[in-house]
């Protein structure tokens, strides 16, 4: 069953990302405990509290009960995460006091996990003010915030994304990510070794992790125990990094093929069409990735085929299909006989 991870404080995400963005804390310290929820999460709690008053509480911190995880002012459809840059930023110093002062209010109903000024701009007393009273963390970063929101995005999403373990060896094969799979001792570590001899790079061995960031793309990264190492039956465990460098690895990569070796009988292979061979797909997080059966046999060079199986996927992605492009030209043979 996939893993999920549903939920982050503000000073989590403070800690682990204040130098990528240069933020800085200016106000509503303690609010660190403010918790960024999940979207899936926070809709499973604003329908068990629906109807009640939601109460603060003070050892965990209030929960934000905002609508999408990042994004600008927004008084209707507000966010657990709020990017004031310029434009915002102008927008209150144009209204009228009795028009700022419900601005602010309706920006503090909803309870925002926390907000960030872009573009080094100069914090507002009265920002400071507000977040020190409703215990809302005030940040400042010189990053634009279309840059701030595009990587929160992108961070949170990737945090909060289910996460699904494969037993197998996940490689980047032709710049696509490709999971090589089938039954133990097949030979799957012995073909990702011979595959990284010919320049391609190991993302994980025997667990990769795998999650849906969006909706036709599954990322595959390594779990941090097992990054660099490659076990091989007779060698034992290898780190590959240090056995062939920097450019053997790839931290993540996202997942487009599945490649299963099968140690077949010589019946079974010869039922696999001959046109358009073993290709099926597999279910993985609710998104069709195609999957190819390689038969496993004294004389098949594997690495060879699996680099051809690559190439051709990618010409598929593409449109074009040898199969069919084959069928066209008999066909059309035929028809000039005729």
């Amino acid at each position: 069953m996939p893993e999920m991870t549903s939920q982050i404080t503000v000073k989590e995400l403070f800690d682990s990302h204040s130098e990528k963005y240069g933020l800085q804390w200016i106000a509503g310290q303690q609010g660190g405990t403010n918790i960024i929820l999940s979207e899936e999460s926070k809709d499973n709690q604003a329908a068990a509290t629906k109807g009640k008053k939601r109460k603060k509480n003070t050892t965990t911190g209030k929960t934000a009960e905002s609508g999408s995880l990042v994004g600008y002012l927004n008084l209707i459809h507000p966010h657990q995460i709020q990017i004031l840059g310029s434009t915002e930023l102008k927008y209150f110093e144009g209204l009228r006091s009795i028009s700022k002062q419900d601005a602010i209010r309706q920006l503090f109903a909803p309870g925002p996990a926390c907000i960030i000024v872009s573009n080094d701009k100069a914090v507002p007393t009265f920002l400071k003010r507000k977040c020190n009273e409703h215990g809302v963390p005030l940040f400042s970063s010189p990053l634009t915030s279309n840059k701030l929101s595009d990587s929160l995005h992108y961070y949170l999403n990737n945090l909060f994304a289910d996460v699904l373990t494969l037993h197998g060896v996940y490689m980047e094969v032709h710049a696509i990510g490709v999971l090589l799979t089938g039954p133990s001792g097949v030979g799957k570590s012995e073909l990702a070794l011979e595959l990284i001899t010919r320049g391609h790079r190991l993302v994980a061995d025997d667990a990769p992790q795998f999650s849906r960031i969006a909706p036709d793309i599954v990322n595959g990264t390594c779990p941090a125990a097992l990054q660099d190492f490659l076990e091989v039956r007779g060698l034992g465990i290898i780190n590959v990094r240090e056995l062939f460098g920097d450019s053997a690895i790839k931290a993540n990569k996202y997942l487009r093929l599945i490649i299963r070796l099968e140690p077949l009988s010589k019946e079974s292979i010869k039922q696999i069409d001959r046109l358009e061979g073993s290709y099926t797909t597999q279910n993985i997080l609710d998104l069709e990735i195609p999957e190819i059966t390689l038969p496993v046999a004294p004389g098949r060079n594997l690495a060879v085929l699996l680099e051809c199986a690559a190439r051709n996927h990618m010409l598929r992605m593409s449109g074009y299909n040898a199969s069919e492009e084959l069928m066209e030209r008999q066909t059309a043979l035929i028809r000039e006989k005729k």
